[in-house]
């Protein structure tokens, strides 16, 4: 019986094929009408947000061009609807920055490296927009290093050729070897050139594995005595009183139930082993802030605690490129199955659920506070050049899963023509986040009396 699927050399060549109709060297300006208005599509954001925080997300973006770049994943969906695009689709992270990414520990306790967030998250999208907002974080994560131009440059384009001879290298491969590839950190970090970085990940993975939870100030901690609850740590962990704002998104009780009536059967019994305890509201991450985030405490019968995250999920700022892609099914299950198509080993917790009343939609997952680092940790020159190049190679492990390997490795090539025009892209998107920037945080000061 012959096959009726196309070879790798047939995927390969078609790939090369693609370059006639998009060269490679389309992808190095930034093209469309970057008039628009940046603060008026993050504003729009907020009406669904609790009021409360919205000034929190504001201050958080004002601090410098990385942290507006973070939040800003509306305003880069909106401009790289103009940009050429492939025709090689994968399942988009569609938040994919320096900052997206994590080390976690598996339940073997190994330490894995892999994309960390999904809330944008959709199929179909062009395997580029997630490369180019990776590309250009790195860029504006360099200059608020302070490096030099083409230093800037240099690092976006080590990104990408990252990512293009891992795409490369899995092509090889079958789809059950790329579907069970993993980004092993302990023997990722081997590769660092950076002596003080390979330093500081050592210790980032003995916190993973469990050591040091208490010194992350953006996770939970319980009393030292009497009932177990949730220390507050205003303004990011609060308890709510039973008539506000954060009350009206989500009924612990009968939303909860929902999502444990759609978990599998052996991950059920897992979760009646223990019992909700303690219920928070927590603000999370920079974009997300002002987002209906809930935090469940659940404590074992030998008082073991399990921590629950109930985050909402609205429609994928992705959707502003294509409306063919608007996902008009339950939000919360896209942003599941999104993370189990591109994460190397998903938690069993993952599901979702609903408030009917305020019609919000929520997924769930273990939280986690096991990151690999803030900025701080990598900003310095060969630093911040081996981070990059270690999340576009988890980048392309990703892609590979949803999309064909040898299709984006033959567009792509051989040469650095498709890294130089990432990394032009890279160096005019940094510009002008730099713009948007400013005129965000003039945004925030106060009008003169």
């Amino acid at each position: 019986m012959s096959s009726s699927l196309p070879t790798r050399a047939d995927r390969l060549a078609k790939g090369k094929s693609l370059r006639k109709i998009t060269p490679r060297g389309a992808h190095g300006k930034l093209v469309g009408p970057m008039d628009r208005d940046a603060n008026a599509i993050l504003l729009r954001q907020n009406a669904a947000r609790l009021p409360a925080l919205v000034p929190v997300r504001a201050q958080l973006m004002a601090q410098n061009p990385f942290a507006f770049l973070r939040g800003a994943a509306a305003v880069m969906a909106h401009d790289l609807q103009w940009q050429p695009m492939v025709g090689a689709k994968v399942q988009a992270c569609g938040d994919c920055h320096l900052m997206n990414f994590g080390a976690f520990a598996t339940p073997e306790d190994n330490i894995l490296f892999d994309i960390n967030d999904f809330d944008e998250t959709l199929p179909g999208v062009d395997f580029t927009v997630d490369l180019k907002r990776l590309a250009a974080s790195v860029a504006v994560a360099a200059a608020d290093a302070g490096l030099a131009k083409d230093e800037r440059h240099k690092l976006a384009g080590a990104a990408v050729r990252a990512y293009r001879k891992r795409m490369e290298s899995l092509s090889y491969l079958s789809p059950m070897e790329i579907w069970h590839s993993r980004i092993d950190l302990e023997r990722e970090t081997k590769k660092f050139r950076n002596v003080a970085l390979r330093r500081k990940i050592a210790v980032l993975m003995a916190r993973a594995r469990g050591e040091g939870l208490d010194r992350d100030d953006n996770f939970p901690t319980l009393a030292e005595s009497g009932a177990p609850v949730i220390h507050d740590k205003a303004p990011r962990i609060f308890h709510f009183a039973a008539d506000s704002d954060a009350a009206k998104g989500f009924d612990p009780k009968k939303d909860l139930a929902k999502y444990r009536d759609r978990l599998a059967p052996a991950v059920r019994t897992l979760l009646d082993r223990h019992v909700l305890r303690d219920f928070v509201f927590k603000a999370v991450g920079v974009g997300s802030v002002g987002t209906y985030c809930y935090v469940g405490l659940f404590m074992s019968g030998d008082e073991e605690p399990l921590f629950l995250q109930m985050k909402e999920a609205t429609h994928s700022v992705l959707e502003a490129l294509d409306e063919r892609l608007v996902f008009n099914g339950h939000q919360g299950e896209r942003v599941v199955e999104g993370q189990r198509m591109m994460q190397a080993a998903s938690d069993i917790f993952l599901g979702w659920t609903e408030h009917d009343a305020a019609g919000r939609q929520y997924y769930v997952r273990i939280l986690k506070n096991r990151h690999l680092g803030a900025m701080s940790e990598i900003a310095e020159a060969e630093g911040l050049a081996d981070y990059a190049r270690l999340c576009g190679r988890t980048l392309a492990r990703a892609h590979a899963r949803s999309g064909d390997p040898a299709l984006i490795s033959g567009y792509m090539g051989d040469s650095e023509a498709f890294d130089e025009a990432l990394a032009d892209f890279a160096l005019a998107y940094e510009k002008q986040t730099e713009i948007d920037h400013e005129a965000w945080t003039r945004n925030q000061k106060p009008s003169p009396a």
